[in-house]
């Protein structure tokens, strides 16, 4: 907390987003500025919720302290950055982005709300860097209900593959130390993201469709194509990093791509078939110079880290669970919670450098685990029975103000 505090211009709001943090990095069964005021020890959720909102200071610079952080904390040689979205299921239309659309999180069109995010990925632990919320079409056409929302006004549409780009570059201009960059389908699909990073000299892994036209030495075929033409002896089995239940063992392979003539990268596609049921996926590659089967597989692993860091944000710091509708309370919410699960990921990158082995029969410290100590043993408050009791009042004065609106309207509605 005492990197960003320079970016909250007051003590107030500063000591606010503390207590918020902490609130973030507790157990509680629902996080939202109800729960962590009353864990603070507010008498009303009014000072977060005006932290969120009105208060005096940029998201957008903190993003930038939690990105440093990371670096310092999580860096070495070989740094993958990771793009992906992810959906928060909402209800209603006023939450800023929401509409009816596909989330991963659902595997289906749910009404929700999407975000593209950035993740830091080393061998040390990963964390998100940066953030993108996405605007809809649907939205950018309609001033009014952008206005409503408090979206800037010079903001205009963007796909995702598109804000992932921003991301990436922000960060390399920024001086953020990265080998290569990843991402699935959606962002491999799209000629300026690896375009800007060609321009750039950075490595790349993408996920592109078994459709995609491959330009070979005998022609240009599909990805599924090429894959169906080789050999036995081109599928070595591989790890692609360890998982929930062990390595993630795949048969892979790497087929030569033809590079332009302007062309000074190595091109490569490398081919992915699950041992079990024989899927296919594929990822175009990009490097200054060739690279080895192993060191691709590799680098294509690491995108699976943003899927852990999905779950373990949302999971232990709340990145999911924030109840407000406008613009400038998502991304301050969003960025704090960035913040607190950066700090479990560094603190267990630290420990691991730290202890040399794990006593005999302990695993090592996780996020979660780390969570729950810092949780007894620092972030608990305890309140006294007056406090809990005018919480309950409090609450159901609201509950209650809440369910007389709605009957008034129901009312006004039927007359």
């Amino acid at each position: 907390m005492a990197r960003v505090a320079g970016r909250f211009s007051r003590v107030e709001p500063r000591r606010r987003a503390r207590a918020f943090v902490l609130g973030l990095l507790t157990e509680l069964p629902r996080k939202n500025c109800w729960t962590i005021a009353e864990h603070a020890g507010d008498t009303s959720p009014a000072g977060m919720q005006h932290l969120l909102s009105r208060a005096s200071w940029d998201a957008d610079r903190v993003r930038d302290d939690v990105q440093d952080f990371a670096v310092e904390h999580l860096g070495d040689e070989d740094v993958v950055l990771v793009v992906d979205e992810t959906g928060d299921l909402k209800k209603g239309t006023a939450s800023v982005g929401v509409q009816r659309q596909y989330t991963g999180t659902a595997r289906r069109i749910e009404n929700s709300q999407v975000a593209v995010y950035l993740v830091y990925s080393s061998s040390a632990g990963h964390a998100a860097l940066d953030r993108r919320l996405y605007i809809p079409r649907s939205w950018t056409q309609d001033p009014d209900r952008c206005r409503a929302a408090g979206i800037p006004e010079d903001l205009s549409f963007a796909t995702k593959p598109a804000l992932a780009t921003e991301m990436v570059a922000q960060a390399l201009d920024a001086g953020v130390p990265a080998a290569w960059v990843t991402g699935d389908e959606v962002y491999g699909g799209d000629p300026h993201l690896s375009a800007e990073l060609e321009s750039r000299q950075i490595s790349y892994v993408l996920a592109v469709s078994r459709k995609r036209p491959i330009p070979t030495r005998a022609g240009v075929f599909p990805a599924g194509v090429l894959a169906h033409c080789l050999p036995k002896k081109a599928w070595p089995q591989l790890s692609a990093g360890d998982g929930a239940k062990g390595h993630r063992l795949y048969d892979w392979a790497q087929v030569e791509i033809d590079s332009p003539s302007d062309s000074t990268g190595h091109r490569s596609l490398l081919v992915r078939r699950n041992q079990r049921t024989g899927e296919l996926a594929f990822c175009r590659c990009n490097s200054a110079c060739p690279v080895p089967l192993t060191a691709l597989v590799k680098v294509a692993g690491r995108r699976w880290t943003i899927e852990e860091t999905f779950q373990s944000a949302k999971g232990l710091t709340g990145l999911d669970e924030h109840q407000v509708r406008r613009w400038t309370s998502w991304h301050r919410w969003t960025t704090l919670a960035m913040l607190a699960h950066a700090f479990l990921v560094v603190t267990a990158a630290m420990n691991e450098r730290i202890t040399t082995a794990a006593p005999p029969g302990l695993a090592p410290l996780t996020c979660g685990e780390i969570q729950r100590l810092f949780a007894a043993f620092v972030a608990q408050r305890a309140r006294g029975l007056a406090h809990r009791l005018s919480w309950s009042h409090w609450r159901r004065r609201h509950q209650a103000r809440a369910r007389t609106s709605h009957h008034q309207r129901q009312t006004a509605q039927r007359s």
